[in-house]
């Protein structure tokens, strides 16, 4: 099966008992046993649950892995890997993670024993030199497109610098989707998203998920799922995988509305920079243009003016949202030093080059000309 026809069918066939063309949600918490230990694959909802299972067994098809754990945020999925380290354990950041990323491994891992090390920049070396200063690297964590900056990381080379030292590779593909990234077949062992933003799609619902190369490097991940508990509910699973089956129609959208957003932003005197892989100047593009089939729905941009500018730039937005989150339907616009990233430090956002007048959209899939000019208009 194709990519589209695998997100419709996996996972959903029609239920034996009834023919129901969508299968039956299974809000339960426990399963009924014809005797003690004797059951039908399912005891009770934390451990598995019927609707998740259809939802795991879904994404590890669009990815190319073979087995996945749902989660109940991608912060859980997050958590869940790095609990599968031991204290003295290194593990090496890319320059530009999501914050919410960086405040996990700084603030809650690195108190518990963790060593972490960030890579000064895209290249391959930054890595290893980041690995370098480990006493024992065990977890090299990309995230390419990255948040906020859309930093492109190539994704087999620094697979191969990952097994050259024994690391695990986990790849951040939020941003990017199964539709446009699969980085288990560029090299990585585990794929990390935030099911709330593209394959839900649609704003409702928050949830993440692990997929891996092999089933046996899940079984950490999926031990951890059900010892600390943090699963999303059948209603959570259900509504992910009803985004899964148009996303690879919404991703399309997104791809082209984006590329129309940040060409004209490009044009734009109250703008100095947009940040954009499908440009052919953005540093990243050739890297992109190998491992993605598209340039994704994201654009940042700064403005050439100060801080009133940025308020009065969001005061008179009417499509875009002022919202965090990004890859619903709908578009947004956020702020990234006072939303995504305020948890860093001023000092370190500097450092990662996330200015005050930086502005990031998550571009939706409404009528474009209707975007253009809802940004005409904010700018102006």
């Amino acid at each position: 099966m194709r990519f589209s026809t695998k997100a419709i069918h996996i996972g959903q066939e029609p239920d034996p008992a009834t023919g129901a063309t969508i299968p039956p949600l299974h809000l339960t918490s426990t399963y009924t046993q014809e005797l003690p230990g004797r059951h039908k694959g399912y005891e009770y909802s934390r451990s598995n649950n019927p609707t998740r299972a259809a939802l795991e067994r879904c994404l590890a098809s669009l990815e190319e892995g073979e087995a996945c754990a749902a989660f109940s945020s991608g912060m859980a999925a997050a958590t869940a890997v790095l609990q599968t380290l031991r204290p003295r354990d290194g593990v090496v950041g890319g320059h530009d993670l999501y914050g919410g990323t960086v405040r996990l491994l700084t603030q809650h891992f690195v108190p518990w024993g963790l060593e972490v090390a960030f890579a000064s920049g895209s290249e391959p070396d930054a890595y290893a030199e980041a690995a370098s200063s480990l006493s024992r690297p065990r977890l090299l964590w990309l995230e390419t497109p990255s948040n906020p900056l859309l930093d492109i990381v190539d994704v087999r080379a620094l697979a191969a610098v990952g097994k050259s030292r024994d690391m695990q590779v986990l790849v951040d593909n939020t941003f990017a989707s199964p539709y446009l990234q699969k980085p288990l077949v560029l090299g990585a062992d585990r794929v990390l998203h935030s099911t709330t933003k593209y394959l839900g799609g649609h704003s409702d619902v928050i949830g993440g998920a692990i997929v891996a190369r092999s089933a046996a490097q899940l079984e950490p991940i999926r031990f951890i799922q059900n010892t600390s508990g943090a699963v999303p509910g059948p209603l959570d699973c259900y509504l992910v995988h009803r985004g899964l089956k148009t996303l690879a129609l919404r991703m399309e959208r997104h791809c082209r509305n984006a590329r129309h957003v940040a060409k004209m932003l490009s044009n734009h005197p109250k703008v100095t920079r947009v940040l954009y892989p499908g440009f052919q100047n953005h540093p990243g593009h050739r890297v992109a243009a190998g491992q993605m089939s598209g340039m994704g729905g994201m654009v940042t941009f700064e403005l050439v003016e100060g801080p009133e500018a940025v308020e009065s730039f969001f005061t008179n937005l009417h499509v875009f949202s002022t919202a965090e989150s990004l890859g619903g339907v709908e578009s947004l616009a956020s702020h990234p030093a006072s939303m995504t990233h305020s948890s860093l430090s001023a000092e370190r956002r500097k450092a990662a080059g996330i200015s005050d007048t930086m502005i990031r959209l998550s571009v939706g899939i409404e009528d474009v000309e209707d975007l253009l000019r809802d940004l005409e208009r904010a700018l102006r």
